[in-house]
């Protein structure tokens, strides 16, 4: 073998170890050079060198010491560019949240704007890159690692677009990502907004619950699944996808599907306020309905219980077959406690015991913020991939660099 062939599957086995090693670190299951090597099954010299690639690539940080079991004390590794951030929205059908993301998962400059999501994706994302823009230069722009968006409708991730989404007229495979990404000059990402809510979540409970269904219940429903931690796709990237999961009613409500009584014809907030409209109660916005249950409205509040039972119905099948450790509900219709209970009561009904023993169901903690969060950490996940492939040229699914485990 020459020379030339050797050194560069040396340089890949290093790239490749690097890419690994940046896992570890990323994920908190390691915070030295020797926990590294342990982990890896590798020498200390290469891991060493490894380290090393990263550190100079600033992916990496040595800091401090901690304590050992004898000899000189170690250094502890941390992601390097704890002051860089992306900025992300959270985009809904009248208006979008947006804020700064840093590594971790905390925010910062958060804020809801207008933004009709209707209008299409030139006009909608134009006013939305001036929004961002301002949060760019305020918090510096030469800190700025990744854009990200939070879509309500389905998202091919291969390619960065949208793909036949029921509430969104005019963004059928538009190019999100590759507009982002030329208008900002960084790492772009789009995912919809379940998958966002998911891994935003995860953020925050640090990992506490492995296995888990995450599901949005706003003007829409969507669901996703996080599997050992990290959030599970599917073949075709559709994982979670139980918006058209028909419900056995006999009403032969249609949906933009093409089928009748699918779920999002039901449970949806959208569905809500069909049904209370037809039932004669004046409501314009999923909005309405949660201000009416609130102020425990008969009608709205004996929807919502229905809207409940049908949701619950649904992931009973799915709680049973994936066992998790946790469901959480997020969207505008997990506030209201009649709409909790039921599906809770469903749950409890419809899975066996042994799934149900330690299942938790909650409602997700960080509120209208957990899509925002996980949008703008898929962007720092992303640049994070992109400059390992900097590094070495090392092939890197950005997902393998989500949040911290216990």
């Amino acid at each position: 073998m020459n020379e030339i062939s050797t050194r560069g599957r040396r340089t890949a086995g290093t790239s490749a170890l690097a890419a690994r090693a940046l896992e570890l670190v990323a994920s908190g299951r390691a915070t030295s050079r020797a926990q590294l090597a342990e982990l890896l099954g590798a020498a200390a010299s290469s891991v060493s060198v490894a380290v090393a690639q990263l550190v100079e690539h600033g992916l990496v940080a040595e800091e401090g010491t901690q304590s050992s079991t004898g000899g000189r004390p170690r250094k502890v590794l941390r992601l390097g560019g704890q002051d860089e951030f992306a900025v992300a929205a959270d985009l809904g059908g009248s208006h979008a949240r947006v804020g700064v993301v840093l590594p971790g998962g905390e925010l910062r400059d958060v804020s809801t704007v207008p933004l009709v999501i209707a209008d299409g994706p030139q006009a909608a994302l134009t006013g939305l890159a001036a929004t961002l823009e301002e949060l760019v230069e305020r918090h510096g722009r030469s800190r700025l690692r990744g854009v990200g968006l939070s879509l309500p409708g389905p998202v091919d991730t291969a390619t960065g677009r949208v793909v036949q989404p029921s509430r969104m007229p005019g963004w059928n495979r538009f190019p999100v990502e590759s507009w982002l990404r030329e208008r900002f000059a960084v790492p772009a990402t789009a995912d919809n907004d379940a998958n966002c809510m998911a891994v935003g979540e995860h953020t925050a409970r640090r990992g506490r619950h492995q296995q888990v269904i995450m599901v949005k219940t706003g003007t829409a429903i969507g669901a996703a699944a996080l599997v050992d931690g990290r959030l599970y796709r599917g073949g075709t990237g559709a994982a979670g996808e139980i918006t058209h999961i028909r419900i056995a009613r006999g009403d032969n409500t249609p949906c933009s599907c093409g089928n009748t009584d699918c779920l999002e014809t039901v449970a949806s907030g959208a569905a809500l306020v069909r049904v209370l409209r037809e039932e004669g109660v004046d409501v314009g916005s999923a909005e309405d309905v949660v201000r009416l249950a609130a102020d425990a409205h008969p009608e709205a509040n004996r929807a919502v219980r229905r809207a409940g039972t049908y949701l619950g119905q649904v992931l009973a099948a799915n709680v049973n077959f994936f066992n998790p450790d946790a469901v959480y509900l997020g969207g505008i219709l997990s506030t209201l406690e009649p709409f909790v209970a039921a599906v809770r009561s469903q749950l409890y009904e419809s899975c066996h015991p042994l799934v149900t023993e330690h299942l938790a169901i909650e409602r997700a903690v960080l509120g209208a913020d957990a899509g925002l969060v996980g949008a703008g950490q898929f962007a720092l996940q992303r640049a994070l991939a992109q400059a390992l492939r900097e590094v070495g040229g090392a092939q890197v699914d950005p997902d393998r660099f989500q949040t911290p485990t216990p």
